[in-house]
């Protein structure tokens, strides 16, 4: 019971919440974050993106089970490996999808809310990438990291805090670069498998000047953002060396034998943790101090 128990929360993908906490980011940068009323929406809302994205891992694992059970690290997924059949993953998705809606209604009153329309769209997105969209270059990880936009937009909306276009576009960068990341070391990884059909689209010099360019991008409208919109003062242009190094690590990790999946890197490198860390920690002390 206890070994199934496991496998069912295996499934939910729990480690990749942390993706989520990109939620708060609007409330971070606003400098009200540690407001009660705000970090009880910002837990709910947590919890209802949580829920819906464990919905859309679902999903996918089990349109992928027959691909999964041939790729080197997928094929110890619980349904690809026979822990948990497809009918009750499609249950549990059911359930997570049910219970984030629950939980929006509960915050919200109203499912026609623009949070909880930007949550359907996300999974109406995903929907898609599952069942063909993934397979289509460029397009592909340009839903990844819509994903990560949508995120913090759904973060703004649920606290009524209005999200910078230069916050949205630095996302969506920093997302593009990761994501092409992960494209290049599975192609590198992968080379001759049958478990992601787009990398046949990919070479890895294409990858290359793409990350090139959407990490180059990041950095300027980081930059821009953290100068001209964010900072109550003139400090918040000096968090831009601590992102370098961020990025300048984390692309040390990703040339290494790694599949490029930006929350196992995170999770398994100590020092980019504690750089991530450093920088929160620097980024309260400019907005609070």
């Amino acid at each position: 019971m206890q070994k199934r128990i496991k496998a069912y929360i295996k499934l939910m993908r729990p480690e990749h919440y942390i993706k989520n906490f990109l939620l708060a980011l609007p409330a971070f940068f606003a400098g009200n974050m540690f407001a009660v009323n705000t970090l009880v929406w910002l837990v709910f809302g947590f919890l209802a993106f949580s829920f819906a994205a464990s919905t859309v891992y679902i999903l996918n694992d089990i349109k992928d089970v027959e691909k999964d059970r041939q790729h080197e690290v997928k094929k110890n997924r619980p349904i690809a490996s026979g822990l948990v059949s497809c009918q009750e993953a499609a249950l549990l998705g059911a359930l997570l999808f049910f219970l984030s809606q629950a939980i929006v209604f509960f915050m919200v009153h109203n499912l026609f809310h623009p949070a909880n329309i930007l949550l359907i769209l996300y999974l109406l997105i995903n929907i898609l990438y599952s069942f063909g969209l993934k397979n289509k270059p460029i397009l592909d990880v340009m839903i990844l990291a819509t994903g990560f936009v949508l995120r913090v937009l759904f973060g703004g909306l649920i606290i009524d805090c209005i999200v910078s276009q230069w916050l949205c576009l630095t996302i969506m960068m920093f997302s593009l670069y990761m994501g092409l990341g992960k494209r290049r070391n599975e192609l590198r990884k992968l080379s001759g498998e049958n478990t992601r059909e787009v990398l046949a689209f990919y070479s890895e010099s294409f990858l290359n000047g793409t990350m090139l360019m959407s990490k180059t991008l990041g950095v300027m409208f980081y930059s821009l953002w953290s100068a001209l919109v964010v900072s109550k003062n003139n400090y918040m242009i000096w968090t831009v060396p601590l992102v370098l190094a961020i990025l300048m690590k984390y692309e040390l990790d990703i040339e290494g034998d790694s599949f490029g999946d930006p929350v196992e890197v995170l999770l398994s490198d100590k020092v980019l943790f504690l750089l991530a860390v450093l920088y929160v920690i620097a980024v309260m002390w400019i907005e609070l101090g």
